[in-house]
């Protein structure tokens, strides 16, 4: 258990100096403060299509494997979640202005492949069922009925997603009757699968490193990150944003994937800019307390996910933070903890049904 710290995690510091292209590319943006992805897309675009292209060329082996595991170990294990997450936050956030609204489609469309995400899917299934349905029953991508620190039901959550999500996802919105999601979700899915299948017959190795496994890897990290961050659900109060998700605080990974351990503030204000979380958390301390929610520091997603699996609540409970004295002592954090990674059972819980509560009201 800590005490509230001095938060470290990175907010907005404008930029002296800028340049004409600078300029260029900011009259260009809804928020001047997105310059720095525009950095970062380049540095990525100049790593990864020249790499790319290498890779199709018949090169002899001695030049090829060297490079292929150097492409995979770029893009899995260095810019894979920066990556996705600068999606995710230009998913919530259009990153340009409506009379330049096609160059939003550039990340998801050109780099994204190439990163292991499928057009059009993310936005689909983040924007149009996770963040409409809130881990609720109507969420396929929802916790709430898996019990939250057993590998088994970890295996069942992935396994099911993997196999069967464009199906599920395809299903839900057939049932809310949204068939323009629906559509860009297939065209996306199924545009990425003919293409890969095509580049097989031309090299298949080479698609192999470059579309295939970060596409599956990509797959894979983004459920065990969505596993971690709803993890710990009030089975009394699953809707409850404060209570349904977690908040990351002063670790390297919000330095690099644009502040997203920020999960609670996230869904409570979703268009919230990522260099705003830290002050939202400051300015709502007492709110996430009365809420009792649940702020780790120095820990992020993928640890916390690690230590559920070896059920090492001790560690967990010695990175939560006491804001505001909610705790009496680490034993108690351990308990909730613990009764909050408990499988849900399906009561018929949605936004739906709870729309329809407050209008009854």
């Amino acid at each position: 258990m800590r005490e509230f710290p001095t938060i470290t995690d990175p907010t907005y510091k404008p930029i002296e100096n800028l340049n004409s292209f600078d300029q260029f590319w900011i009259d260009k943006m809804r928020d001047k403060r997105d310059l720095v992805l525009l950095y970062f897309t380049l540095r990525l675009i100049a790593i990864f299509i020249p790499m790319a292209i290498l890779l199709y060329l018949p090169l002899p082996s001695f030049v090829w494997m060297p490079l292929a595991l150097l492409y995979t170990w770029v893009n899995v294990f260095r810019y894979k979640s920066r990556f996705t997450l600068m999606l995710h936050i230009t998913s919530h956030r259009p990153w340009f202005k409506s009379k330049y609204s096609y160059l939003n489609k550039f990340l998801p469309w050109i780099l994204g492949p190439f990163m292991g995400q499928s057009p059009e899917a993310y936005f689909s299934h983040h924007i149009g069922m996770h963040h409409l349905e809130g881990n609720l029953e109507d969420d396929d991508s929802s916790t709430m009925h898996y019990q939250r620190d057993s590998k088994l039901d970890f295996a069942k959550y992935l396994f099911g997603f993997l196999f069967f999500g464009l199906f599920r996802l395809t299903a839900y919105f057939n049932k809310k009757n949204r068939p323009s999601l629906r559509n860009n979700a297939i065209i996306g899915e199924s545009l990425f699968f003919i293409g890969s299948i095509a580049l097989c017959f031309i090299n298949w190795q080479a698609t192999l490193v470059v579309f295939i496994i970060p596409f599956i890897t990509t797959r894979i990290t983004m459920m065990l990150g969505n596993w971690a961050q709803h993890s710990f659900i009030d089975s009394m109060d699953p809707a409850n944003e404060y209570k349904n998700s977690i908040t990351v605080i002063n670790h390297k990974f919000n330095r690099r994937c644009w502040n997203d351990g920020y999960h609670i503030s996230h869904h409570v204000k979703p268009a919230l800019h990522w260099t705003d979380h830290p002050a939202h958390l400051l300015e709502n301390k007492q709110v996430y307390a009365d809420n009792e929610a649940i702020v780790f520091e120095g820990i992020e997603f993928g640890g916390i996910w690690l230590n559920l699996m070896k059920k090492n609540y001790q560690k967990l409970a010695s990175h939560v933070v006491n804001i505001n004295g909610m705790y009496k002592s680490e034993e108690e954090i351990i308990a909730i903890l613990k009764a909050r990674t408990k499988k849900i059972p399906k009561t018929g819980l949605t936004m739906d049904s709870i729309r329809k509560l407050n209008r009854a009201a």
